[in-house]
């Protein structure tokens, strides 16, 4: 890569592969050059264990006058930092901004490392009719040892492929994996926006384990933080002695309330780095998709701000439109090289359009988490049944919004800690109840218009919180309903594949009819689910706390079968009725002429195929 170009594009913010220029790269054998972008030092130096020997090597300016290189003798594996000096005679020593191996955790250097190679991909664009049922992993605690320690990629590559298959999962969406200092963060505070975590293995091993989920039909997401860095001193904070990476007016530079530091969006060195960043995980790893995190902290001058403490843009008003146009940026270049590649905005407000075209005015995003769905069916699930029918609309309105936007419905790592309860221990009830509750909530979510995303504990039913440095409690598989539980879930997984209206079509009426969406009193909705082939599958959901006899529900004349029922034995259910075939009658009911007449156990969800 030429410097004249390369640098151009870099401080014009469309150099989008820069990876391939800054940082470390091999030469020849045993020959390496270093760069880095340092607008504000006075100089700059490499220094680091290169051969086995403590050595420092002075940088020089390139043409742009604002980045610096040396070429060194070195090897691979050896460590580097380099040492910063201000004009007003401080010396700083940082990690690289663009290494692709970090020291970590024996220390917070770099280390010379080569990428794994970059394989060619083409495509159509996003398919939004595929099915998307996506298990939400954080690699560092899916499992431990027995002492505590990580499972490595490469045990993961053995162990978590095969589970994820066996599953049926279309997707495995990891938390963030690019380097991180504190596991507390659980990845979200990134120190390291080109390396993988070094606590798991080498890059050539995370290629392997992306690689091993390919081989198996499961596609790789993976959790991408451009909203914000830690203020680790050896990182991207301030980096050449003044803010650099982060935006340096008042109102933009941190984020309150996580204590650390906003990008400068908008600035071209920004824009290269971090869109550089999204390509490395797409053209070097082979990822299908990127879930960017917190997008409202992007989008909105006021997040998270007191009230009036921050300088409206030049429209008065509180949009943060160096982000938006990044947004749209970001996308525009992702789909341009891998056009099958998904964005996923982890987004909680009504900002309009993020999952329309950029061409068409939209943020170009391909999915958007549904928080609002999330929100409210968890609230009715803790609800005693008794008292639900005060609180119908949290699981109809979000019929009234679901195809303004391409969504995916989550139930994340977010709704399991902080003392909000596992998804199993937030249903109401007995034990029992608990149980058939969470049944009848995820019939209801792998029924309902969106894509799916649960996090990993769930399919066990873990009654305990996710705790970042333990593992998920599988032995509770050894017993009777946790396992059935498991295998509720993987009947409900491979169910939703095998069956097109589950998911054929997401974006409009012509994929969802309601049948009963107002009988508040009994608890009870009912709706059919299309494909473009016309076959479908209707719903029947009883999330109150008795059985109901004899309920009419309106349907097109015929006879309809019942072909998932989560109150079977099998699911840990009570295998109450054992009625397969219900036929019509002549009973007019939500504007049909002809019903089933259904009996139906508490908290259970039936799917029927006429």
């Amino acid at each position: 890569m030429k410097d004249e170009g390369c640098l151009e594009s870099f401080h014009g913010g469309t150099q989008y592969f820069a990876y391939n220029f800054f940082g470390c790269h091999k030469i020849t054998d045993g020959k390496y050059v270093f760069r880095v972008w340092a607008p504000h030092a006075k100089c700059v130096s490499v220094t680091g264990i290169f051969n086995g020997c403590n050595s420092d090597f002075e940088m020089y300016r390139l043409s742009d006058g604002e980045s610096f290189e040396a070429v060194i003798n070195a090897s691979e594996g050896d460590t580097y930092r380099y040492r910063i000096e201000t004009f007003d005679g401080r010396r700083l020593y940082k990690a690289d901004p663009y290494a692709f191996c970090s020291d970590y955790p024996a220390s917070f250097a770099s280390k010379i490392c080569r990428l794994p190679t970059a394989e060619p991909k083409s495509g159509n664009g996003v398919n939004y009719s595929e099915p998307v049922n996506i298990y939400e992993v954080n690699l560092l605690s899916w499992k431990r040892h027995k002492d505590k320690s990580y499972y490595s990629y490469s045990e993961l590559e053995k162990t978590l492929v095969p589970y994820v298959k066996k599953m049926g999962y279309t997707h495995v969406e990891f938390m963030p994996v690019n380097e991180f200092p504190f596991d507390g963060s659980w990845g979200y505070q990134v120190t390291g926006y080109f390396s993988v975590t070094a606590r798991l293995g080498t890059p050539a091993q995370f290629k392997s384990l992306i690689d091993r989920f390919h081989a198996n039909g499961i596609k790789v997401i993976i959790d991408w933080v451009p909203a914000h860095f830690p203020k680790d001193e050896w990182g991207l904070y301030e980096f050449d002695g003044q803010p650099l990476y982060e935006c340096p007016l008042w109102d933009r530079m941190e984020h309150i309330g996580w204590g650390t530091r906003k990008f400068d969006f908008g600035r071209g060195e920004i824009d290269s780095f971090l869109i550089s960043s999204a390509m490395l995980l797409l053209d070097r790893y082979g990822v299908d998709g990127l879930r960017v995190d917190a997008v409202a902290s992007m989008l909105y001058l006021d997040y998270d701000r007191p009230f009036g403490d921050y300088m409206p843009n030049k429209y008065g008003d509180n949009r943060n439109l160096e982000a938006i146009e990044f947004i749209k940026k970001l996308n525009s270049a992702v789909k341009r090289y891998f056009p099958d590649a998904l964005m996923i905005a982890e987004e909680s407000t009504t900002f309009p359009n993020l999952t329309k075209r950029t061409e068409d005015g939209g943020l170009g995003f391909d999915y958007k988490w549904n928080m609002g769905w999330m929100n409210d069916v968890l609230f009715y699930c803790r609800q005693d049944p008794y008292f639900r029918n005060h609180h119908h609309n949290k699981i109809t309105f979000s019929l009234v919004y679901a195809f303004s936007e391409r969504y995916i419905l989550p139930l994340s790592h977010d709704e399991v800690v902080h003392v909000k309860g596992s998804i199993v221990n937030k249903m109401h009830g007995s034990y029992d109840d608990k149980f058939a509750g969470e049944r009848a909530l995820l019939g209801f979510m792998y029924a309902h218009p969106g894509k799916k995303l649960n996090f990993m504990g769930y399919e066990i039913a873990q009654f305990k919180e996710w705790d970042y440095a333990d593992g998920i409690e599988f032995f509770l598989k050894k017993f009777d309903k946790h396992r059935r539980m498991s295998n509720y879930v993987r009947s409900l997984n491979f169910f939703y594949k095998q069956n097109r209206p589950m998911y054929d079509i997401e974006d409009g009426w012509d994929g969802f009819e309601w049948l009963v969406v107002d009988d508040k009193s009994s608890n009870l909705i009912a709706f059919n689910r299309y494909c473009h082939s016309g076959e479908t599958i209707t719903v029947i959901i009883n999330f109150s706390g008795i059985d109901i006899f004899g309920y009419a529900v309106g349907v097109q004349e015929g006879s309809y079968r019942v072909v998932f029922n989560s109150d079977c034995k099998m699911f840990g259910g009570d295998g109450k009725f054992k009625k397969r075939i219900y036929k019509t009658v002549n009973k007019s009911g939500q504007g049909k002429d002809k019903s089933i007449i259904v009996d139906i156990p508490k908290l259970s969800c039936l799917y029927l195929k006429k």
